[in-house]
């Protein structure tokens, strides 16, 4: 079998201090490439070496600013993808919702050649039951029944400006949906800004919305009685939860709970549930463990798609 080489791009990462764990996860991804008897390298330079597989941590998009470690990215992908090759890349874990930011166990969401399920490749293809077996039992995680009571309606929102919402203002989408859901229903409604965006309780608070201040989402997911989002990570969490859910974004299957959330407002009193089974297995498949990246078990995985 041909040895694989396989570059991870320490540049790649704003500030390795204040993000060791990002630096971290390329490590041990690279350990585990070696460990598999392949050519891992860790690298620091800004310069993009040759490799059947560029690792990066993070993603970048195509109105990204020009800072030095997001051309380091792009021109990862970029020269892969363009030469036949492919990349790899380290996003955020969809079930660390309860467990809160740093967990001892280190799992992360990983694709290649992309970051959403239209443009990257999620290794989903042949789910095995097993892997959301251990997640779940690692994580503390159980789909739980569908609700089918509750009071109030959760709308997440993204960062505005964020790449993934594709230059939707988050505040005109927000009002849009609003005075959608108000054709509809008079059930009371909470705003929860996303935890990354530091202006997102400004701008809330002068449109003057119920905003959460719940450290939570589990929180605010408490007797709720729907939830929407544009194509964000929280409709994981409410699936997972059972609380029916509502994706907006004109291309439903950006989002990764398009498998099992309604589309139309109009429905918001009765909304339909999915079967979730193969869908929560599907994504387990994209999740791994720092543990796992070391021993090389994440690699022999993924080299099979490479």
């Amino acid at each position: 079998m041909k040895k694989k080489t396989v570059v991870a791009y320490a540049a790649g990462v704003p500030n390795a201090q204040k993000s060791p764990h990002k630096i971290e996860v390329l490590q041990r991804f690279i350990q585990g490439v070696n460990a598999c008897g392949d050519n891992g390298i860790f690298h620091q330079g800004r310069n993009i070496l040759d490799s059947d597989v560029n690792f990066i941590q993070g993603w970048v998009h195509a109105g990204s600013a020009p800072s030095a470690h997001l051309r380091v990215r792009k021109e990862a992908v970029d020269r892969n993808i363009s030469n036949g090759k492919h990349a790899i890349v380290c996003d955020s874990n969809l079930f660390n919702y309860e467990v809160g930011p740093v967990h001892t166990m280190h799992y992360s969401r990983y694709s290649m050649d992309g970051v959403f399920p239209t443009t990257g490749n999620y290794f989903n293809d042949n789910p095995d039951p097993a892997r959301w077996q251990q997640i779940s039992r690692d994580l503390g995680l159980n789909l739980k029944d569908w609700r089918t009571s509750g009071t109030h309606i959760l709308i997440c929102t993204q960062r505005n400006g964020g790449w993934s919402m594709a230059g939707t203002n988050v505040v005109d989408w927000l009002e849009q949906t609003i005075t959608e859901l108000r054709k509809y229903t008079d059930r009371p409604i909470l705003v929860r800004g996303h935890p990354g965006d530091k202006n997102a309780r400004k701008y809330l608070d002068a449109k003057k919305y119920k905003v959460s201040v719940r450290p939570k989402l589990t929180q605010d997911l408490a007797n709720a009685w729907a939830t929407i989002t544009y194509n964000s990570s929280p409709s994981v969490a409410s699936a997972i939860e059972g609380i029916p859910l509502f994706v907006t974004d004109p291309n439903p299957k950006i989002s990764q709970a398009s498998d099992v959330a309604n589309t139309d407002l109009s429905q918001i009193e009765a909304p339909q549930t999915f079967e979730r089974q193969e869908w929560v297995e599907k994504l387990s498949m994209s999740h791994w463990n720092f543990q796992e990246l070391s021993n090389g078990s994440a690699w022999k995985f993924m080299r099979d798609y490479v």
